[in-house]
């Protein structure tokens, strides 16, 4: 077995250690890796400035990995004046929808594309919606549309029945119905996608609130299915729907809107029924 002296250890440790400062030094220095985002500029307070697309630059050493890091940043370190929304961060709220890239999505989960730093990242507000300023778009008359589908449960006895005391029952069938539709956060990534919606607006439901609809009417423990349906039979509220399904290409949860209004199309011809809930709904709620 080979020995080693002591003075040889030292030179060995010097050198070793050495060459790990080496490493550091180097990763502690490294070149920027410098990325541009052009984000739509809108400022309704100068009337005389059009609408104009804005450059930033952004090190990507120093930000996070998400588009709305880069905007963050943008907005933290560069131009306060940027306005956007956020919430949650974490792909939730649906505040932060977008669109990033010719893509409705959130910027939240939208992930930087770092691999091509030449590729400026394109910003703009969801498409065919009033802009209030920057990305941030006037959101009324969507939120008017889910208001006008009541979006709550709706009984035919609730004055017999002990609301708040005792829960309506639910088969694990009739609940399953629900999946897939719940989940929707009501960013409007879907809606603004789709062309019916651009230019129906005012009189199409949209995706987005087509398929909350659908979430209600198909409830086993909901008893407003008729009127539910009768409330869409027009010729726009439902049948703007072409299937062109840029909603369920686009949506950032994964959802399928265009299903969803399919199944109502088919509830509305009399090719689908409802059916009776497999649990009676209302039996905690009987003396």
């Amino acid at each position: 077995m080979a020995l080693v002296s002591s003075s040889s250890k030292m030179l060995l440790s010097s050198s070793f250690f050495g060459s790990l400062r080496g490493i550091h030094t180097t990763t502690s220095v490294c070149a920027e890796r410098l990325k541009s985002f052009d984000i739509y500029r809108y400022n309704p307070e100068n009337p005389n400035e059009k609408p104009h697309m804005q450059t930033y630059k952004v090190d990507l050493n120093a930000c996070g990995p998400m588009v709305l890091d880069a905007l963050i940043k943008i907005k933290n370190e560069m131009d306060p004046t940027l306005t956007f929304r956020r919430s949650c961060r974490e792909g939730i709220c649906g505040s932060c929808a977008m669109n990033i890239g010719g893509t409705n999505t959130l910027a939240c989960i939208s992930k930087i594309d770092a691999s091509n730093l030449n590729k400026p990242v394109k910003i703009y507000p969801l498409p065919h919606m009033y802009v209030v300023k920057d990305l941030v778009p006037d959101m009324n008359n969507f939120y008017n549309q889910y208001r006008s589908i009541q979006p709550w449960l709706q009984r035919k006895n609730e004055a017999t029945e002990e609301k708040g005391n005792a829960q309506y029952l639910q088969s694990v069938d009739d609940r399953a119905k629900l999946d897939g539709l719940y989940e929707c956060i009501l960013c409007a990534c879907c809606s603004t996608s789709c062309p019916s919606y651009w230019w129906n607006g005012d009189k199409y439901l949209g995706p987005a609130v087509l398929m909350q609809a659908y979430r209600w009417i198909i409830d086993s423990r909901d008893e407003s299915t008729q009127a539910r349906l009768d409330s869409l039979k027009d010729p726009f509220s439902v049948y703007r729907c072409h299937t062109i399904m840029n909603c369920t290409r686009t949506c950032p949860k994964g959802l399928n809107p265009g299903k969803a209004i399919a199944e109502i199309k088919k509830l509305l011809a009399g090719l689908a029924q409802k059916g009776e809930p497999g649990l009676e709904t209302a039996k905690l709620h009987k003396k």
